[in-house]
C-alpha cells in the first residue's frame, strides 16, 4: 500500500532525504545534504501541494554543528540588545530554542539572523520571549520534555502513523455520535465522547471539585474503552475540564492530549495542586505526580487557527474562547466534509482586561455545543464599568473601616483579571496604596501568563513588553510564600487585600484566610468566580453563616460576621445576553445547538430560548445520553 511518505518522496530529488518521520500530524524530513537544507529550490513546497499537509525540512542531527561550538556562534550572530538568555538544544530534532527579551531583534529583519544561524550551524532556530516572571513550572515541563526527547520522538511518530496510515483508505458508511459523560445539565466534570467509524475522541475530561458524591465523569459507559481511545482534546486548564486526564494515564492511556501551550502548563500545575490538596486533607489522591508527568509527556500543543489532523477522519482547529489564558473553542471537521462540530467549552463573548472575545467565524458549522453556566433568563450580568466601580467601592469601604478583603479566585483566569483590575484602580488613584497579597497558585499562574503574551489581548501584551509598565509585577503585589508568612500577615493587622485560591473555598489558602477573617464585621469577602453546587462558597453565598469546618484535628464551628458580596460581572463566562448574541453572530449558522455545562434550569432555559428566537433545533442532554450528529 502506498503511504503518504512514499507520495512525498516521489516528488523530491533522489537521495536527498535521510529520514522521514511524523511529529503527530506534521511530517518532518531530514537531510544530510547541507546545501539542500539551506535551499531546497521549492521542492518541499511542491510536495506540500501534492499531499496538502504540513512538511518541514531539517538537517540530519549528524551534520549539525557541535553544541559547544554552536552556542557561541549563535550568541555572536545575535545582537546584544536582543537580551539573549537561555539557549536550549533539542539534539534529536536538530532544533535550538533561543530565549530573548526582544524576540524581534533576535529574529532580525525579515528573519536575517535566523537564516544566518541555519547557515553557520545547520540547526533550526526557534526564538521565544524570555518571561517577565520566571516560571519554575514551565522550566520543569521543558525539562521533562527534553529528558524524554527520544521517547517523545517515537510517540509523536506513532501518533502520525495512526493519523496517516489509513489516509488513502476508501471510506465506508460514515456516521458521527456524541455521548455526554459529564457536564450534562450540570457544571463540573466536563467530558464528551465523540465516535466515528475511525475515531474515538474525548473532548475534555474534568472533575467536579464541589461534589464529593459524584465527582468524576462516567467513563464506565459501555461505549468507552480506554484501550480504543485515539485522542483527548482539552479546551482549557480548569479542573472541571482537565482534572481527570492524569487518571487516564494511570489506567494505561498513552495517546495524545491536544491543547494550547498555556493550557499544558497550567493543567500540569492545577493537577499537581489537586494531588497536594487531597493529601493535605488526609485523602488518597486518585493519581500521583507520576501520572501528571506522563500526561505532560503526551501533550501535543496547537496554536490558535492552526489546522491539524488528529485521526484519519478528524481534523481539528483551535480558536480563542476568551475564557482564560489559552482557552480554546474546538472546531472538528469530520470525514471528508461529512460534519463540522464546534465545541465552545467555557467561553466569554466580550472583551475583558485580559483577553479578546470568543471567536465566531468558522469555515463550516453543522452542530454547535455551547455552555450555559450563566444561561438562565435571570443571568443578566452588569457592565464591566459598573462592576469595577462597585468593586472599588467595596474594597475602599472595608479599608476605611480598618478591615481586610478576601477575594477567593480560580488560580487561572479570574485571578489575573482581578490583578489587572486592582492594579488599574490603584494606578488611577481609585484605590488607596495598600498591600495586595497573592497566595496559592496565583503567582505561578501569573508567571505563565507573562510567558505566553501572544495569547493575551494587544493592550496587555504591550504593557508586558515594557518592564516599567508590566501590571503583573507592580510593587503593590506581594507574594505569600508559606503558611507561616500567611499567619504573620494576618496577625500583624492593617488593611490589605488577599487574592487567594481556591475560588470555591474547597481547599487552598482562601479557606485559611476565611477562618482567620470570618469573625470580623470590618472584613469583606468578594466572590468573583462561579460557586459550584455543594461548594462551601455556594453555601455562604446562599446565606449560611454557621459553618462546621473539618480538616483539623477536630471539627470547629465557624461564625461568619464578615461582609459577603458577589461580583458576577467579573466572570470568565458569558452571561445570558452574550450567549444569545454568540448564537446570533456565529458564522455560518449551525443547524443544531447542544447546550451543556449549566444547572438544569439554565440549560433548559437557554436551549428553549435559542430554539424560539433562531428556529434552530436544540437539545440539552443529560449525562450518559448519546446523540447521533450525522
Amino acid at each position: 500500500m502506498t503511504t503518504i511518505i512514499d507520495e512525498i518522496l516521489k516528488v523530491l530529488p533522489d537521495g536527498k532525504i535521510s529520514d522521514a518521520v511524523f511529529e503527530a500530524a506534521n511530517i518532518v524530513l531530514y537531510t544530510k545534504d547541507s546545501d539542500y537544507f539551506l535551499d531546497n529550490q521549492g521542492s518541499i513546497k511542491k510536495a506540500v501541494d501534492v499531499v496538502k499537509k504540513r512538511i518541514e525540512l531539517r538537517s540530519d542531527p549528524s551534520i549539525t554543528q557541535n553544541q559547544d561550538e554552536a552556542e557561541p556562534t549563535i550568541r555572536k550572530i545575535l545582537p546584544e540588545e536582543a537580551g539573549v538568555g537561555n539557549i536550549i538544544f533539542d539534539a534529536q530534532r536538530s532544533q535550538v530554542i533561543i530565549e530573548a527579551e526582544k524576540p524581534g531583534l533576535a529574529i532580525g529583519k525579515q528573519g536575517s539572523n535566523l537564516r544566518e544561524i541555519r547557515k553557520q550551524t545547520l540547526w533550526v532556530p526557534i526564538v521565544k520571549r524570555t518571561p517577565a516572571i520566571k516560571s519554575q513550572l514551565t522550566e520543569d515541563i521543558r525539562s521533562v520534555l527534553y529528558k524524554n526527547s527520544d521517547y517523545r520522538r517515537k510517540f509523536l511518530n506513532k501518533v502520525g502513523h495512526r493519523i496517516y496510515d489509513g489516509w488513502m483508505r476508501e471510506k465506508k458508511h460514515e456516521w458521527v455520535r456524541l455521548t455526554v459523560l459529564g457536564s450534562g445539565r450540570q457544571v463540573g466534570r466536563s467530558c464528551m465522547f465523540l465516535q466515528t467509524p475511525e475515531s474515538r475522541i474525548l473532548l475534555d475530561c474534568g472533575v467536579n471539585v464541589a461534589d464529593d458524591q459524584e465527582p468524576y465523569p462516567f467513563l464506565e459507559a459501555p461505549e468507552f474503552k480506554i484501550n480504543e481511545l485515539d485522542a483527548v482534546i482539552i479546551s482549557h486548564a480548569h479542573l472541571d475540564h482537565c482534572g481527570f486526564v492524569p487518571y487516564l494515564f494511570k489506567f494505561g492511556y498513552r495517546g495524545p492530549v491536544y491543547c494550547t501551550l498555556p493550557t499544558r502548563d497550567v493543567m500540569a500545575l492545577l493537577t499537581l495542586d489537586y494531588v497536594k490538596i487531597a493529601r493535605g486533607e488526609g485523602k488518597d489522591p486518585i493519581y500521583t505526580s507520576e501520572e501528571v508527568r506522563e500526561m505532560v509527556k503526551h501533550t501535543v500543543t496547537i496554536g490558535y487557527e492552526e489546522v491539524t489532523d488528529i485521526t484519519p477522519d478528524v481534523r481539528m482547529t483551535f480558536y480563542n474562547a476568551g475564557h482564560t489564558l489559552g482557552s480554546a473553542i474546538t472546531h472538528l471537521h469530520i470525514g471528508n466534509g461529512l460534519h463540522n462540530f464546534v465545541y465552545t467549552a467555557d467561553m466569554k463573548y466580550g472583551k475583558t482586561m485580559l483577553l479578546d472575545p470568543a471567536w465566531t467565524n468558522f469555515p463550516r458549522v453543522e452542530t454547535l455545543m455551547i455552555e450555559a453556566t450563566y444561561g438562565g433568563r435571570e443571568n443578566v450580568l452588569p457592565s464591566r464599568k459598573e462592576c469595577e466601580d462597585e468593586f472599588a467601592k467595596l474594597i475602599e469601604d472595608a479599608i476605611n473601616r480598618g478591615g481586610k478583603v478576601l477575594i477567593p479566585v480560580l488560580g487561572t483566569g479570574r485571578a489575573q483579571e482581578v490583578i489587572l483590575i486592582v492594579e488599574s484602580l490603584a494606578r488611577s488613584g481609585k484605590l488607596p496604596q495598600i498591600p495586595v497579597y497573592l497566595d496559592g497558585m496565583v503567582w505561578d499562574v501569573t508567571a505563565i501568563h507573562t510567558a505566553y503574551p501572544e495569547f493575551l489581548n494587544s493592550q496587555v501584551r504591550r504593557l508586558i513588553f515594557h518592564k516599567d509598565h508590566n501590571p503583573f509585577i507592580s510593587p503593590i503585589f506581594k507574594r505569600v510564600g508559606s503558611s507561616k508568612e500567611r499567619r504573620q500577615i494576618i496577625e500583624e493587622g492593617g488593611p490589605c487585600v488577599f487574592i487567594a485560591t481556591s475560588g470555591m473555598l474547597v481547599g487552598g489558602p482562601s479557606v485559611e484566610y476565611l477562618k482567620a477573617l470570618a469573625n470580623g464585621s470590618k472584613n469583606q469577602m468578594i466572590f468573583v468566580a462561579y460557586q459550584g453546587e455543594g461548594s462551601l462558597g455556594r453555601r455562604i453565598q446562599r446565606g449560611e453563616r454557621e459553618i462546621q469546618m473539618s480538616g483539623g484535628p477536630q471539627p470547629e464551628m465557624l461564625h461568619i460576621t464578615m461582609q459577603i458580596n458577589t461580583m458576577e460581572g467579573f466572570t470568565g463566562h458569558s452571561g445570558r445576553k452574550q450567549l444569545m448574541n454568540y448564537v446570533n453572530n456565529i458564522n455560518p449558522k449551525p443547524k443544531k445547538v447542544i447546550v451543556n455545562h449549566g444547572e438544569v434550569s439554565r440549560c433548559l432555559d437557554l436551549a428553549s430560548s435559542i430554539h424560539k428566537q433562531f428556529r434552530i433545533e436544540t437539545v440539552a442532554p443529560r449525562n450518559l445520553e448519546a446523540l447521533r450528529l450525522k
